[in-house]
C-alpha cells in the first residue's frame, strides 16, 4: 500500500529455482474494486514506459539449492502509475505477457476522505464469545459527492485476505457527509486464534517446532511436530506475525541470497475426524497467499490418521493457521471453529477500503484506507 505521487516505495523480491538468467519484465494493470480490470488504456493511467525490465538480481551463495535472486523498487520512476485505485503488478518472461510469472495485489491512494473507527463485541448473543464486529465512519466532507450509496464502495480484509473480505457494503445510515457502517451481518468477523508460529532460520539448531530434520537428500525434509486442534485450549495472547513471513537465516548475513530451501512437512490431527466428511483442511498464511486450492490443501493418510502437507519453503520465519472449509458449499468463507477456536480476545488487523467512482470517471479510485487493530482501545484488553 502506497500513496499516490508520495516518495513510498516498495520492494519486490522473488526467486527462480532455475540457476539461468532470464529477462524478467512487469508492468501494472488498474482495477476496479471487485478487481476486475478497469476500462482504460495503459496510457491512462501508467508514465513513463508501459512495461519495465528487472534488472536486479543475484546468484545465490553458500546454499545447497542453487536459485537466482530477483529484486527492485517499485513503482521507477520510468514506470510510474498516476492514478489512485486497485493495482496488479504483473511479472512475466521475455516481454511477452502470456508468460505470465506471477501476480502481487498493490494499493495506491489518494487520501479525500477520513476514517473512523473501533472493533467491538456483536450484540448478538451467539457471536458475542467468538466474534469481532467493526464499526465505522467514513467522512466525505472534502468532496462534493451527490449520490454516496451509488458512488461509494466499501470493503473489510481480516489480516489483509482479501479472498475472504466483506465488499460492497452499504452505510447504516448517512448523516450529511459522514456514512456510518454498523451492519451486523456484514461487519462481523470470526475471531479465530493467534496464528501458529514456526521458525526454521536455521537447519543446525532446531527450534521447538520441528520434530527432526532429513538431511539424507538436497532439499532437506523438515519434519514438524504435528499440530493439533486447538478448540479445547484455553485462549493465550502472544505477539504473533498475523499470517506473514519473513524470510532469513542465523547463519548468513545476506537473507535474500544466502538463505536455503527445504520441504517442510506439516501434519494436523483434528479430535474428530468425522468433522471432517464433507471439509477439506487448509493451511492458512501468507506463504500460501491465503489461497485455497492444491497447494495449500492438506490430505488424509489413512495409515498415521493425520492430515499432512508439505510445502517447498525458504528459511525464515512463518505464522500460519488450520482452516476447514466446505465441500458442498464451496462459495462459503473458510473457518477456524473446527480447527482453531473462535475467541474474542483474539488479536486482528482490520483494513478499511473506500473507493469512489465519479460519474465522469472510468473506474474506482482508492480515496481512503485505515487500518484497526482489535486490541487498541478496546474495554478489557
Amino acid at each position: 500500500m502506497i500513496r499516490l505521487n508520495s516518495s513510498d516505495r516498495l520492494e519486490l523480491h522473488f526467486d527462480d529455482l532455475d540457476e539461468n538468467i532470464k529477462n524478467y519484465y512487469y508492468t501494472y494493470q488498474l482495477c476496479n474494486a471487485d478487481w476486475q480490470p478497469a476500462d482504460l488504456s495503459s496510457f491512462d493511467y501508467i508514465k513513463g514506459f508501459q512495461q519495465q525490465r528487472i534488472t536486479e538480481y543475484k546468484v545465490s551463495s553458500m546454499t545447497l539449492n542453487n536459485y537466482i535472486h530477483y529484486e527492485a523498487i517499485l513503482p521507477e520512476k520510468n514506470c510510474l502509475p498516476y492514478q489512485s485505485g486497485n493495482y496488479i503488478l504483473k511479472v512475466y518472461l521475455d516481454s511477452d505477457t502470456s508468460q505470465l510469472a506471477f501476480t502481487k495485489r498493490l494499493f495506491i491512494v489518494n487520501y479525500q476522505s477520513a476514517i473512523f473507527g473501533t472493533i467491538m463485541t456483536p450484540f448478538d448473543n451467539q457471536l458475542m464469545q467468538t466474534h469481532q464486529k467493526v464499526q465505522f465512519t467514513v467522512d466525505v466532507s472534502q468532496m462534493n459527492i451527490p449520490n454516496p450509496t451509488q458512488q461509494i464502495k466499501v470493503a473489510i480484509a481480516q489480516n489483509y485476505k482479501w479472498d475472504e473480505a466483506r465488499t460492497n457494503l452499504q452505510p447504516t445510515f448517512i448523516r450529511g457527509n459522514s456514512l456510518e457502517y454498523d451492519g451486523e451481518a456484514d461487519c462481523t468477523f470470526e475471531a479465530g486464534k493467534e496464528f501458529r508460529p514456526l521458525d526454521v532460520m536455521s537447519y543446525r539448531f532446531m527450534s521447538y517446532q520441528i520434530k527432526d530434520i532429513d538431511k539424507t537428500n538436497v532439499p532437506y525434509t523438515v519434519i514438524l511436530h504435528p499440530d493439533g486442534s486447538r478448540i479445547k485450549h484455553q485462549y493465550a495472547f502472544y505477539v504473533d506475525y498475523n499470517g506473514w513471513m519473513e524470510i532469513g537465516t542465523s547463519e548468513a548475513p545476506y537473507r535474500w541470497y544466502q538463505t536455503d530451501y527445504a520441504n517442510v512437512l506439516f501434519t494436523y490431527f483434528p479430535d474428530k475426524k468425522e468433522l471432517f466428511t464433507n471439509k477439506d483442511i487448509y493451511l492458512e498464511g501468507e506463504f500460501t497467499q491465503n489461497k485455497f486450492d492444491e497447494t495449500s490443501k492438506l490430505t488424509y493418510n489413512p495409515k498415521t490418521g493425520l492430515f499432512e502437507k508439505v510445502l517447498f519453503l525458504k528459511q525464515g520465519f512463518y505464522s500460519y493457521k488450520y482452516v476447514s472449509k466446505d465441500k458442498l458449499h464451496p462459495e462459503r468463507v473458510a473457518s477456524e471453529g473446527q480447527t482453531e477456536g473462535n475467541y474474542w480476545e483474539t488479536e486482528n488487523d482490520y483494513t478499511i477500503f473506500v473507493y469512489y467512482h465519479s460519474y465522469s470517471g472510468r473506474h474506482d479510485e482508492l480515496i481512503g484506507l485505515a487500518s484497526l487493530n482489535s486490541r487498541t482501545n478496546r474495554a478489557g484488553l
